[in-house]
């Protein structure tokens, strides 16, 4: 297959041990051409070039899109075939990557695609999802409401139907494996998203001209925390987000959304 693969990660404020694991299990897949760890860390620690790995030291915090489009542009001058961006807190399982590559490369009309992602205990993060629609967020960020409209929210997160492969068009920046060429084709994160929606842009984007691919039949796991659910200055960014992404597609009338959304509830009928 040859090394036709970047990836890259962003790191702020990271714990060296959870970098240098990841890191050290990328190095083992033959399919790599670079690892590129970009740092938006208010100070450099060189301690994160592990190996061969490139180092980028931004010395701002750029957010998480504009992080990874300074490796994204380098995938593009190395003109290498695909770019995989991935959370440090990622745990990859064996073959994962070549599995996912093989299927883009017999499926050239794949822009991007994603595995099913686990939590720790082995139950399944609920990654791939419909386009929302404020109503749909709304539900999910307060729980009383989640726990009355249970069927909506079981659809917009596509529950039922986790083990199916599925061109679903919201796919996680958790762990995007992307076709460069789409990139070239469609452009980078957008950077007016500081951190969060920026990977529903993207994935949105490209599914208007490509497959993007949700893979069940190969897995990672996530040890995911929810920060915005946590914290209120996370969760101040997830809103301003929702707006930036709102403004950018419409709230109640986005007919592409409605065309998109369609599609995929016929495929799962």
């Amino acid at each position: 297959m040859g090394k036709n693969l970047n990836v890259s990660i962003v790191l702020y404020k990271s714990e060296y041990s959870e970098i240098s694991t990841l890191v050290n299990s990328l190095k083992a897949e033959t399919c790599i051409n670079q690892i590129y760890l970009i740092d938006n860390s208010p100070k450099k620690n060189s301690v994160f070039a592990i190996g061969d790995s490139h180092y980028i030291f931004t010395g701002k915090n750029l957010g998480y899109g504009a992080g990874h489009n300074i490796a994204i542009q380098k995938s593009i001058k190395d003109g290498v075939k695909y770019h995989l961006v991935i959370n440090s807190d990622i745990n990859i399982e064996n073959n994962s990557l070549l599995k996912l590559l093989d299927y883009l490369d017999s499926n050239i009309d794949v822009g991007m695609i994603m595995p099913k992602v686990k939590n720790e205990d082995g139950s399944y993060q609920l990654l791939p999802k419909l386009l929302p629609s404020p109503i749909d967020l709304f539900i999910r960020v307060f729980p009383f409401f989640k726990s009355i409209a249970k069927g909506r929210s079981r659809l917009y997160v596509l529950a039922d139907h986790q083990n199916v492969v599925l061109n679903v068009p919201i796919i996680s920046g958790c762990f995007s494996l992307f076709r460069v060429e789409a990139l070239k084709k469609v452009g980078l994160y957008d950077e007016n998203f500081f951190m969060y929606f920026e990977d529903f842009d993207l994935s949105r984007r490209i599914h208007a001209i490509y497959k993007t691919i949700y893979y069940p039949e190969v897995s990672v796991i996530h040890a995911h925390e929810r920060g915005a659910a946590k914290s209120f200055k996370l969760f101040k960014i997830f809103i301003l987000s929702a707006i930036t992404y709102f403004n950018k597609y419409g709230w109640f009338f986005d007919k592409e959304r409605k065309s998109m959304n369609n599609e995929i509830l016929n495929q799962i009928k």
